[in-house]
């Protein structure tokens, strides 16, 4: 897990892993926010929003939110961004900086991973 100065925690897992750790995460936060639902339809239709992604030169899918979820403090990912590399289909899931890292790493312990946090600095951030 990696979280940058502005506090979003961001995982790259792959493709299939995904769903489940978005669903594992809304679920531990008792959340059904309609940017779950958006999060989860773009993972399930992955190729046609990979299409989507590389024909309007973006690095972040951003699903929809309702402002009365960002109100209620309910929205759980922030963005998406799908990679393939050769046949291997990875997905980095950007969660809201109001989630907290104990959730998203009690989500993937559960899910079989082994957590390492890693904290960008500001130079970091600038360097890469």
């Amino acid at each position: 897990m990696e979280v940058d100065m502005g506090k979003y925690k961001s995982v790259t897992v792959p493709l299939e892993m995904a769903e489940k750790l978005i669903m594992e995460v809304s679920k531990r936060l008792n959340v059904g926010s309609k940017d779950v639902m958006e999060a989860l339809r773009i993972v399930r239709n992955f190729d046609e929003f990979y299409e989507f992604q590389e024909k309007k030169f973006k690095d972040y899918l951003v699903p929809d939110k309702d402002i009365s979820d960002m109100i209620r403090g309910a929205v759980v990912v922030d963005s998406l961004k799908l990679i393939k590399r050769g046949d291997v289909k990875e997905v980095l899931v950007t969660f809201d900086r109001r989630v907290s890292e104990e959730v998203i790493a009690e989500a993937l312990k559960d899910l079989g991973y082994e957590v390492n946090i890693k904290r960008r600095s500001f130079s970091e951030l600038l360097a890469s």
